[in-house]
Protein backbone atom coordinates (compact mmCIF):
# COMPACT_ATOMS: atom_id res chain seq x y z
CA UNK A 1 0.00 0.00 0.00
CA UNK A 2 2.84 2.38 0.82
CA UNK A 3 5.81 2.72 -1.48
CA UNK A 4 9.07 1.05 -0.51
CA UNK A 5 11.20 3.15 1.83
CA UNK A 6 14.85 3.01 2.72
CA UNK A 7 14.04 2.60 6.39
CA UNK A 8 11.61 0.63 8.50
CA UNK A 9 8.91 2.35 10.51
CA UNK A 10 7.76 0.62 13.66
CA UNK A 11 4.93 1.87 15.82
CA UNK A 12 3.67 1.09 19.25
CA UNK A 13 0.09 -0.01 19.25
CA UNK A 14 -2.20 0.46 22.23
CA UNK A 15 -2.08 -3.32 22.87
CA UNK A 16 1.67 -3.12 23.71
CA UNK A 17 2.14 -1.44 27.08
CA UNK A 18 5.41 0.51 27.39
CA UNK A 19 5.72 0.80 31.13
CA UNK A 20 6.51 4.54 31.12
CA UNK A 21 5.33 7.82 29.51
CA UNK A 22 6.45 9.44 26.26
CA UNK A 23 10.16 10.12 25.76
CA UNK A 24 11.52 13.63 26.17
CA UNK A 25 13.41 15.15 23.20
CA UNK A 26 16.81 14.84 24.94
CA UNK A 27 16.16 11.10 25.58
CA UNK A 28 15.81 10.27 21.88
CA UNK A 29 18.98 8.42 20.74
CA UNK A 30 20.90 9.54 17.66
CA UNK A 31 19.56 8.22 14.37
CA UNK A 32 15.97 8.17 15.71
CA UNK A 33 13.44 10.86 14.82
CA UNK A 34 9.86 11.64 15.62
CA UNK A 35 7.84 11.06 12.42
CA UNK A 36 4.18 11.51 11.57
CA UNK A 37 2.67 8.67 9.58
CA UNK A 38 0.11 9.27 6.80
CA UNK A 39 -2.67 8.24 9.21
CA UNK A 40 -1.68 11.09 11.58
CA UNK A 41 0.01 8.88 14.18
CA UNK A 42 3.26 10.29 15.58
CA UNK A 43 5.93 7.74 16.34
CA UNK A 44 9.68 7.26 16.62
CA UNK A 45 11.50 5.82 13.62
CA UNK A 46 15.10 4.95 12.71
CA UNK A 47 16.34 7.06 9.86
CA UNK A 48 19.31 6.13 7.71
CA UNK A 49 22.42 8.20 8.13
CA UNK A 50 22.82 10.42 5.12
CA UNK A 51 26.27 10.83 3.74
CA UNK A 52 27.47 14.42 3.83
CA UNK A 53 27.10 16.13 0.48
CA UNK A 54 30.27 16.11 -1.62
CA UNK A 55 32.24 19.35 -1.51
CA UNK A 56 31.33 21.72 -4.30
CA UNK A 57 33.53 21.51 -7.35
CA UNK A 58 35.51 24.73 -7.70
CA UNK A 59 34.45 26.69 -10.73
CA UNK A 60 37.06 28.64 -12.64
CA UNK A 61 36.52 32.36 -12.00
CA UNK A 62 37.03 34.87 -14.79
CA UNK A 63 40.08 37.12 -14.47
CA UNK A 64 39.07 40.58 -13.18
CA UNK A 65 39.55 43.55 -15.49
CA UNK A 66 41.89 45.33 -13.07
CA UNK A 67 44.20 42.28 -13.08
CA UNK A 68 44.32 42.23 -16.87
CA UNK A 69 45.05 45.95 -16.99
CA UNK A 70 47.79 45.63 -14.38
CA UNK A 71 49.33 42.70 -16.23
CA UNK A 72 49.38 44.68 -19.45
CA UNK A 73 50.85 47.80 -17.81
CA UNK A 74 53.63 45.98 -15.95
CA UNK A 75 55.97 45.52 -18.96
CA UNK A 76 55.28 49.08 -20.09
CA UNK A 77 56.17 50.58 -16.71
CA UNK A 78 59.20 48.32 -16.39
CA UNK A 79 60.39 49.30 -19.86
CA UNK A 80 59.92 52.99 -19.01
CA UNK A 81 61.97 52.64 -15.84
CA UNK A 82 64.70 50.79 -17.76
CA UNK A 83 64.75 53.49 -20.47
CA UNK A 84 64.98 56.20 -17.81
CA UNK A 85 67.90 54.39 -16.20
CA UNK A 86 69.73 54.09 -19.50
CA UNK A 87 69.08 57.76 -20.26
CA UNK A 88 70.42 58.81 -16.88
CA UNK A 89 73.52 56.69 -17.35
CA UNK A 90 74.23 58.47 -20.66
CA UNK A 91 73.40 61.88 -19.17
CA UNK A 92 75.38 61.42 -15.95
CA UNK A 93 78.63 63.05 -17.13
CA UNK A 94 76.72 66.07 -18.44
CA UNK A 95 74.67 66.30 -15.23
CA UNK A 96 77.84 66.19 -13.14
CA UNK A 97 79.42 68.96 -15.24
CA UNK A 98 76.21 71.00 -15.02
CA UNK A 99 76.08 70.66 -11.25
CA UNK A 100 79.71 71.79 -11.00
CA UNK A 101 78.95 74.78 -13.25
CA UNK A 102 75.98 75.68 -11.06
CA UNK A 103 78.15 75.53 -7.93
CA UNK A 104 80.70 77.76 -9.65
CA UNK A 105 77.91 80.23 -10.50
CA UNK A 106 76.73 80.21 -6.89
CA UNK A 107 80.28 80.90 -5.70
CA UNK A 108 80.61 83.77 -8.22
CA UNK A 109 77.34 85.34 -7.06
CA UNK A 110 78.37 85.04 -3.40
CA UNK A 111 81.77 86.60 -4.13
CA UNK A 112 80.10 89.44 -6.07
CA UNK A 113 77.62 90.07 -3.24
CA UNK A 114 80.51 90.54 -0.81
CA UNK A 115 83.19 91.99 -3.11
CA UNK A 116 81.26 94.69 -4.99
CA UNK A 117 80.27 96.72 -1.89
CA UNK A 118 83.84 96.45 -0.56
CA UNK A 119 85.27 97.69 -3.89
CA UNK A 120 82.78 100.56 -4.04
CA UNK A 121 83.68 101.67 -0.53
CA UNK A 122 87.39 101.51 -1.28
CA UNK A 123 87.00 103.50 -4.50
CA UNK A 124 84.99 106.25 -2.76
CA UNK A 125 87.53 106.75 -0.04
CA UNK A 126 90.45 106.69 -2.50
CA UNK A 127 88.82 109.15 -4.93
CA UNK A 128 87.54 111.55 -2.30
CA UNK A 129 90.68 111.95 -0.15
CA UNK A 130 91.25 115.53 -1.38
CA UNK A 131 87.76 116.92 -0.77
CA UNK A 132 86.47 115.26 2.33
CA UNK A 133 82.80 114.67 2.87
CA UNK A 134 80.02 117.14 2.12
CA UNK A 135 77.34 117.96 4.70
CA UNK A 136 74.15 119.69 3.71
CA UNK A 137 71.87 121.26 6.31
CA UNK A 138 68.53 122.77 5.59
CA UNK A 139 66.59 125.14 7.86
CA UNK A 140 62.92 125.64 7.11
CA UNK A 141 60.61 128.02 9.00
CA UNK A 142 56.93 128.70 8.53
CA UNK A 143 54.41 130.85 10.39
CA UNK A 144 50.91 129.52 10.89
CA UNK A 145 49.31 126.38 9.59
CA UNK A 146 49.03 127.50 6.00
CA UNK A 147 51.73 130.16 6.10
CA UNK A 148 54.53 130.51 3.55
CA UNK A 149 57.63 128.47 4.36
CA UNK A 150 61.14 129.91 4.02
CA UNK A 151 64.26 127.85 4.01
CA UNK A 152 68.02 128.03 3.69
CA UNK A 153 70.49 125.41 2.52
CA UNK A 154 74.02 125.39 3.90
CA UNK A 155 76.89 123.44 2.39
CA UNK A 156 79.70 122.61 4.77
Amino acid sequence: MYPETAYEITTLTPQQPTGHGPMLPHEIPPGVQMVTLPGGIRTLAYTPQQAPPPPPVPVAQPIPTWAKTTALLTPTVGGGVAAAGIGLSYAAPGLIAMSQALWAAVALIAAAAVGVPVLLRLSRTAAGTGRGTTHITQNITASGMFGKANGTINHH
